[in-house]
């Protein structure tokens, strides 16, 4: 069952001449032409797909077996401890 509510907008002069010219070239009332424009509008707006995931790798970077991944705070320490000399 199609239910129509009515709803009341105010719209300034210019706009409400340049919907009724609009409407009236399609042959509609300013009501549907406004329903089908606000109809568009939000289909349009609907989120899209995400984009696809792409990994990004830098050359010469060497996986190191002895780290494991899912810890990655022991790659941090492991690079601190190289760098600054501490905890060997």
């Amino acid at each position: 069952m199609l239910c129509i509510m009515r709803t009341t907008i105010s719209l300034d002069e210019h706009l409400s001449n340049q919907l009724r010219r609009a409407a009236a070239a399609q042959g509609l009332s300013m009501s549907a032409f406004i329903a089908g424009v606000l109809d568009d509008a939000l289909k349009r707006r609907a989120p899209s797909e995400p984009p696809a995931f792409t990994l990004v790798t830098t050359p010469g970077v060497r996986v190191r077996p002895e780290v494991g991944l899912d810890r990655p705070r022991s790659v941090d320490a492991e690079d601190d401890e190289i760098r600054f000399g501490l905890g060997r």
